[in-house]
């Protein structure tokens, strides 16, 4: 700091033409005390009168307090002027800390749920968000010189930490409520198991004809593909059933009238009558024409025949139907495969709780139940506090001696970095002056050395000329002469 404000007056009396370099040096340090700076605080020593100021220090130590406030962004050689702050830097650069561990749990829990397992890879991201957070909390508390004039810096300080934290607080939350949350899921997934079997069931009837008819509300995910159905024979069993109905009842009306045309051909076969002109006994003519009768309607009616026919039919129907109670086994038993298979492909579906899925059911859970609603909303709110703190705790506590000290230093380095700059521009500005005036010097004293050049030439040209003329009058003296 000392030698901060010594080129800083340097710097001005270089400006203000009372001198430059060491001379300045020597005259603003003259007669003045330099602080000798150690570690533990300032502890002023002074070397005399007109001499240069010495200052020394010592190396500050690398404890656990300074790493600390390492993470809050102080200059330890400035806070040493106001060594009774230390502890509040301590105090925040724990906060600091104590938050990025936190991020560091919840990134933690976000990886092993996103993985399935638990996993060193999980560590990549969780070292690295680590990282992050605890770099970008330490740029939100770093103090800032005139920070009550930078009311947009804090707003935007303040919305990037809700945000982190909102982000962080999430896997949090879902951690402590997980066992409600995996119940709640696994519920979901029997549920959904149960109703994709009875669906499957509803859309895979037995099929009674060679028609099947897609149940309402069937689609193509619910229904299942067969090579062969007990509705394949259905019709042919139908139309045996029918014909031998028919049949049936008409074997039945030619066998009632047949029994009682033989009821009345036996009571009239009982009767004899007896020849006189033999004496023997014989049957009447009336039971000879009803057995006729009977006879003849057997032939027309062919009841024989048709009681074989209807006697193969049922046979035929009998085969049919154990052939469907066959096919309608087989088809019951493909069915359940067919359900078990496709409920297997649903199951393997359902494999670790994802993220999404977690947060779905925490909403589903929250919905239903206002008590565990307001709990969710509590722990989030907690947790988002809990990581907003660093910036909370920076700019609730107020300006302290080191931020003024901070804003000092920093208006003093501005306005020496402001005069360091007129200096160099007159310098720069002095510098073209000299080149300019040694560049017009120099045109002058070409151009003097080009006129009289000029002049030489002109005065040689001259007495050559003379002297050609008067060669010329003399020789012309000499021929009028001769």
């Amino acid at each position: 700091m000392t030698d901060f404000l010594t080129n800083h007056v340097t710097a001005l009396g270089t400006v203000d033409g009372r001198g430059t370099g060491d001379d300045a040096a020597a005259r603003t340090a003259n007669g003045r005390a330099t602080a000798r700076t150690t570690g533990d605080g300032p502890a002023a020593r002074t070397t005399g009168d007109g001499a240069l100021a010495r200052t020394t220090r010592r190396p500050f130590g690398f404890g656990a307090a300074r790493r600390l406030r390492a993470l809050t962004g102080v200059d330890e050689e400035l806070l040493a002027r106001v060594r009774y702050e230390r502890s509040k830097y301590t105090a925040l650069g724990g906060v600091v800390l104590g938050t990025s561990v936190i991020a560091a749990f919840s990134m933690w829990n976000f990886a092993t749920e996103a993985l399935g397992r638990v996993s060193l890879v999980a560590l990549v991201p969780t070292v690295i968000w680590m990282l992050f957070v605890l770099n970008l909390d330490r740029w939100l508390v770093t103090p800032q010189p005139n920070a009550r004039r930078r009311v947009g810096p804090l707003l935007m300080r303040l919305l990037i930490a809700l945000m982190l934290g909102a982000v962080i607080a999430e896997p949090l939350v879902l951690r402590i409520f997980q066992t409600a949350i995996e119940e709640h899921v696994a519920d979901e997934r029997t549920d959904a198991i149960d109703q994709l079997r009875t669906n499957l069931v509803r859309c895979n009837p037995v099929p009674s004809t060679t028609r099947t008819v897609t149940p309402e509300g069937c689609d193509r995910t619910y229904v299942l593909s067969f090579d062969k159905t007990p509705g394949e024979r259905a019709e042919e069993l139908t139309a045996l059933r029918s014909d031998a109905a028919a049949l049936q009842k008409r074997v039945d009306g030619d066998t009632t009238r047949l029994e009682a045309i033989d009821s009345e051909v036996r009571n009239e076969c009982r009767r004899l009558i007896r020849i006189a002109a033999t004496g023997l006994y014989q049957r009447t003519s009336e039971c000879l024409r009803l057995r006729d009768k009977a006879q003849d309607y057997r032939t027309t009616h062919r009841t024989d025949e048709n009681e074989e026919r209807l006697a193969r039919m049922n046979s035929r129907i009998s085969e049919i139907e154990a052939e469907q109670t066959v096919s309608r086994g087989a088809f019951l038993e493909a069915r359940a495969d067919g359900i078990e298979r496709r409920l297997d492909e649903e199951r393997a579906k359902q494999k670790e709780i994802g993220v999404l899925e977690r947060m779905r059911a925490l909403d589903q859970l929250a919905t239903g139940n206002p008590v565990l609603f307001v709990g969710i909303w509590l722990v989030r709110l907690l947790f988002v506090i809990l990581d907003v703190l660093p910036v909370l705790v920076k700019y609730l506590s107020g300006e302290s001696a080191y931020d003024r000290m901070l804003t000092s230093a920093s208006n003093s380095a501005v306005k020496v970095h402001d005069e360091e700059v007129r200096l160099a521009e007159r310098r720069a500005l002095a510098d073209l002056e000299i080149a300019q005036d040694a560049i017009e010097q120099k045109v002058r004293r070409h151009r003097a050395e080009s006129e009289a050049t000029f002049r030489e030439h002109t005065a040689a040209m001259n007495i050559r000329v003379r002297q050609a003329v008067n060669a010329l009058e003399d020789k012309i003296r000499r021929s009028s002469t001769v």
